[in-house]
């Protein structure tokens, strides 16, 4: 049976920064909804109600646009090895572009990247623990690098390019204001 909370314990804490692999849904209030895997070092327990994560350049920007139409966003953490446990956190959250006037603050928080297209700023409003006895053991080897190397190879202003090319919308086509908050046009 799952618990609930209005916030992370400590517990929860320890148990997120354990985990090599996280998963972000969102969903705008029509259109398909987005789960993506995420991992490396991009994320951060800001506190009890509050989750950081950079989102590195990549084929889609799905979570930008539907929290742009609808702040909703999900987590969900699994334990592949030792005790089992699934733990989500459920909230609204911001993206935040790298004009933005709070982008500092919180790019300061993750390592450097060429490919840095946006962080994700979650407000949680409830933590529900499950027990994860299905969740199949898996053993963790390395992070990949391949997303960072690509990135590093083209470049920022390929990145930009790339941006103002698969970027701009959704698969719905909704709008995700990558170029206007990134500071971007055509003729950069």
């Amino acid at each position: 049976m799952g618990k609930q909370f209005s916030e992370l314990n400590q517990k929860h804490i320890n148990f997120i920064q354990a985990q090599n692999i996280y998963f972000v849904a969102t969903a705008a209030d029509t259109g398909h909804v987005n789960l993506s895997p995420k991992g490396g070092d991009s994320l951060r327990v800001l506190g009890p109600s509050k989750i950081a994560w950079l989102n590195l350049t990549g084929s889609g920007n799905e979570s930008a646009a539907h929290v742009l139409k609808n702040p909703r966003m999900t987590m969900m953490f699994c334990a592949f090895e030792g005790a089992p446990m699934i733990l989500r956190t459920y909230g609204n959250a911001s993206v935040l572009h790298q004009k933005d006037d709070n982008w500092s603050q919180y790019a300061k928080l993750f390592p450097k990247f060429t490919g840095t297209r946006q962080i994700f700023v979650l407000d949680i409003d409830m933590v529900q623990t499950s027990c994860g006895m299905s969740v199949p053991y898996f053993n963790y080897q390395a992070d990949r690098d391949d997303l960072t190397n690509w990135a590093d190879r083209n470049g920022i202003d390929a990145i930009e390019a790339y941006w103002l090319k698969k970027n701009q919308t959704s698969i719905n086509g909704f709008e995700t204001e990558i170029a206007e908050r990134a500071g971007i046009t055509e003729n950069n």
